[in-house]
């Protein structure tokens, strides 16, 4: 891979990672980017048409038309649909591309999906990512998995990524990402509904100052408006992200009860679209 850097990239879906990802690959000399999503062409995808415009992304009219000759596509949708998007590009997939799956599913949908794409010839690399996108941009976290998964991280992070190898095993980079998103998420849900039980009852001041005091080295005010605007933004995403943590955890033979509920408190906080 030491001609990535005049590398053809795709990306299979354009919402906030793919264009933030976008950003910071186009800044290398010699990178093009094509990128396909659902949405394009329709009424609710013109905000994602005009941000591929700007950035200077050309849109394609299919997965297939916006992968063909990339070296490295990546699928940048909806933990929900990640098995899917890969079954659905094993039918085109080429010998010498490079499936990066940066959807936040579960080891055993890794695991599928890489299976999938194995039968086109390709290879097929699990990418977690570790943090929110938008203030590392292209330098955010990644943890990649899979026979792969040193090379393809290299020839990356030639590009400006920062993604680190952790396991020649399908699964194991998403099981450590969902297992501390089972913490991050979790704690979302319970500042959320915290702090409106303390508005309810008019009682914020006393309970974030006693928790002020249990933990000195946190501003509970200030996280929880932090993270009641977090879920508000990013409720859907999430909460899809945790019901793949507890398909984790039950195919582990664990109760996955606290990580549902957690999904459907991340979906209940969630700001809804107008109209919705």
């Amino acid at each position: 891979m030491a001609g990535a850097n005049r590398a053809a990239i795709a990306f299979i879906g354009f919402g906030e990672v793919g264009q933030t990802f976008s950003r910071g690959l186009l800044a290398n000399e010699g990178v093009a980017v094509r990128a396909y999503d659902l949405l394009f062409g329709s009424a609710a995808g013109g905000r994602l048409e005009a941000a591929a415009q700007e950035l200077g992304v050309v849109r394609a009219s299919s997965a297939q038309e916006a992968c063909s000759g990339a070296t490295f596509v990546f699928s940048a949708v909806t933990a929900d649909r990640a098995e899917a998007v890969a079954r659905g590009a094993a039918a085109w997939l080429k010998p010498g591309q490079v499936f990066v799956d940066v959807n936040s599913a579960a080891p055993s949908t890794k695991q599928r999906a890489a299976e999938a794409v194995a039968a086109s010839g390709a290879d097929y690399v699990e990418a977690a990512v570790m943090a929110p996108v938008l203030k590392p941009g292209l330098r955010v976290a990644i943890l990649s998995g899979g026979p792969k998964a040193e090379p393809v991280s290299e020839a990356l992070n030639g590009l400006g990524m920062n993604l680190t190898p952790v396991s020649e095993i399908y699964g194991r980079a998403s099981a450590m990402k969902l297992c501390r998103s089972i913490v991050i998420k979790g704690l979302e849900a319970l500042m959320v509904d915290c702090a409106a039980a303390c508005a309810a009852w008019e009682v914020g001041d006393p309970v974030f100052a006693s928790l002020n005091a249990t933990f000195p080295s946190i501003d509970f005010q200030a996280l929880a408006a932090d993270m009641r605007e977090r879920v508000a933004t990013h409720g859907v995403r999430r909460a899809a992200e945790m019901r793949e943590a507890a398909e984790m955890l039950a195919a582990a033979g664990l109760n996955p009860g606290l990580a549902a509920a957690v999904a459907e408190a991340q979906q209940r906080g969630a700001r809804r679209k107008e109209g919705a």
